[in-house]
């Protein structure tokens, strides 16, 4: 006992300072050996108690020791670990090996990185999380702790990126009972389409159950002699009740109520999609049958196994596309405001500081509409004739004045639209980001940008200009912009999940649309000889022992005689220059003739 007391580190605080639960407690206190903070085996994220040193060492053995309160919170913990382990079954005892299997597979298939950070950061998110995480406790759990160092600040970052790696891996097998369909306006084949898959989906046994799923159409098909909801009900009186319409007032007053959403179109109908589902968005599934096809990967020919498959065992994978949240703000002076019948009531003061030098700087803004947007905000000059005049401020902070046409702020989903139509480059959409893209810009030093996804853009219309201008979400709601307005664009905390048909479907779909990287017509195999085998007239081929001629086709253009022959060099069109030094001219007026 004096010799470990005698071994123990200055500082350590002794069983005298700290206040005890049990004998168990006081016992553990007196025996302590010395803490080493520089090993980065923490099991249950504490510092084990060996002294022996480690192979992966951080050199923090100088940092002092930890305070009484936490030094006490780890004896608690191991106490409470040894009681556990000794009510813990026989090792023989199936759960036993069944928990020691787990373990081992973690240790085994889990990288290395995101398993060190696992096992040595105290944040929650490493330590639980069930059908979703609770954010506002991580926050709070990682900013009060204060001995927070940049080792395990650069830990709990590479363990963040793994879990969202992993969750976007990660099959979701749930059960689909309310499928919701959305078919192309204006497009009566596609109705017939949405009965023939309305069927299916009643018809087919899920679940346990000798009928399918609810299917949710449209309330125009209500009355349509197309869709024929009278001969679909008498097909089974069950269809009355599973059959159901929906409309957009119950998809953005109840959006959970829905557990897949079907698009029956093209890129445009799942944007509108995005339209309808302002806030929570549940899973979607878009059959090509537009005449674009970025966002549509899956083939309707293959329905019944691509959702037997998503709705079956198997799951679906889903890529989460981010989107933004753009909100208008008014000025008190703004000519446009009296026109914006969306415009709030109610006055609240600016998120962001208004343009210098105007007489609206001390004033209030009048929040308008919101919007979420999965393609872009497009701010244009309008009918105006004059270029548009911009201010861009980013987290309160003034970028640039713009001097352009317009200004385009895509989400990665929308690189391959009217961004990229304005020279914006392509981006995956599983890259956070915002892109800026001008349209044609006044000076050619203003080119297309990649910003972070954690900025929020403003981009101000300043009193001094000379017009207004205006904006639109994902190419509706187009609304007038005056003098002193802006518009504040985040990253949305409301993303787009769409179900993924195959890993590498962006490039994909990037090469079946824009045919990404593909020549219009391949090369022709040249026909002058056998490659390997000589060159030119009399090439040949080498079979067995024997040689045979290759028999050249007459070709109506041909090279010069002098390239055939390969006694002399071409010497430009009409005259040539013999190798054994006789010079052979044309005369001067026949070269070009």
């Amino acid at each position: 006992m004096e010799d470990r007391q005698a071994q123990t580190t200055p500082g350590t605080p002794k069983n005298g300072g700290v206040q005890h639960r049990s004998g168990a407690l006081a016992g553990a206190l007196a025996i302590r050996t010395p803490i080493r903070r520089d090993s980065l085996h923490r099991p249950n994220g504490f510092p084990s108690l060996d002294s022996t040193p480690r192979r992966f060492s951080t050199g923090a053995n100088a940092i002092p020791m930890p305070a009484p309160q936490v030094f006490a919170a780890q004896v608690a913990a191991e106490v409470e670990l040894d009681e556990k382990r000794a009510r813990m079954p026989n090792a023989k005892d199936p759960q036993h090996l069944e928990a020691a299997l787990n373990k081992f597979k973690f240790c085994s298939d889990t990288p290395s990185i995101a398993r060190l950070a696992a096992l040595t950061s105290p944040c929650y998110l490493h330590k639980r999380f069930g059908d979703a995480v609770d954010i506002d406790k991580v926050l709070e759990e990682m900013k009060g702790d204060d001995q927070l160092s940049h080792s395990r600040l650069m830990q709990t970052a590479a363990s963040v990126r793994e879990v969202s790696r992993q969750l976007q891996r990660r099959p979701l097998k749930r059960a689909v009972r309310n499928v919701m369909v959305i078919t192309k306006a204006r497009d009566n084949t596609l109705v017939s389409l949405t009965r023939q898959l309305a069927e299916w989906l009643l018809a087919t046994p899920r679940y346990g159950k000798d009928v399918g799923v609810n299917v949710w159409v449209d309330s125009k098909l209500r009355k349509s002699k197309r869709f024929g909801v009278e001969s679909l009900v008498e097909l089974d009186p069950r269809y009355k009740d599973m059959l159901r319409f929906w409309t957009p007032a119950l998809c953005l007053e109840q959006p959970e109520l829905f557990d897949l959403v079907i698009t029956l179109g093209g890129d445009g109908t799942v944007l509108f999609n995005s339209w309808l589902f302002q806030r929570i968005v549940p899973p979607v599934l878009a059959f090509s049958l537009g005449s674009l096809g970025f966002l549509t990967n899956f083939d309707f020919e293959q329905y019944k196994h691509q959702l037997n498959r998503i709705m079956g065992d198997t799951g679906m994978r889903i890529n989460m596309r981010m989107r933004f949240t753009c909100t208008v703000y008014r000025s008190a002076a703004s000519t446009a405001y009296s026109g914006a019948s969306s415009a709030s009531l109610s006055t609240t003061p600016s998120l962001n500081s208004p343009t210098s030098g105007t007489a609206d700087t001390q004033s209030n803004k009048i929040e308008g509409e919101t919007h979420e947007v999965l393609n872009e905000l497009v701010i244009d000059r309008g009918p105006s004739s004059y270029i548009s005049s911009l201010d861009l401020y980013a987290n309160d902070s003034l970028l640039t004045r713009i001097s352009a046409d317009g200004i385009i702020l895509s989400t990665p989903t929308g690189s391959t639209a009217y961004s990229l139509s304005a020279g914006g480059s392509l981006v995956h959409p599983a890259i956070p980001a915002i892109l800026l893209t001008p349209i044609c810009p006044h000076t050619l030093s203003f080119r297309p940008m990649l910003l972070n996804d954690d900025m929020a853009l403003k981009v101000s219309i300043p009193s001094t200009g000379r017009g207004g201008a205006f904006v639109s979400f994902d190419g509706k709601g187009r609304v007038e912009l005056g003098r002193g307005d802006e518009v504040v664009v985040r990253a949305s905390q409301y993303p787009f999940p769409t179900v993924m048909g195959q890993p590498l479907e962006w490039f994909d779909s990037i090469s079946r649309t824009l045919r990404w990287n593909t020549r219009a017509a391949e090369q022709k195999d040249w026909a002058g000889g056998a490659a390997g085998h000589g060159e030119g007239d009399g090439a040949e081929l080498v079979e067995g022992e024997e040689r045979r001629k290759v028999e050249e086709p007459e070709f109506d253009i041909d090279f010069a005689e002098e390239e055939v022959e390969g006694g002399s060099r071409d010497s430009g069109y009409g005259g040539t220059e013999s190798d054994a030094g006789g010079v052979e001219r044309e005369e001067k007026g026949r070269v070009w003739q």
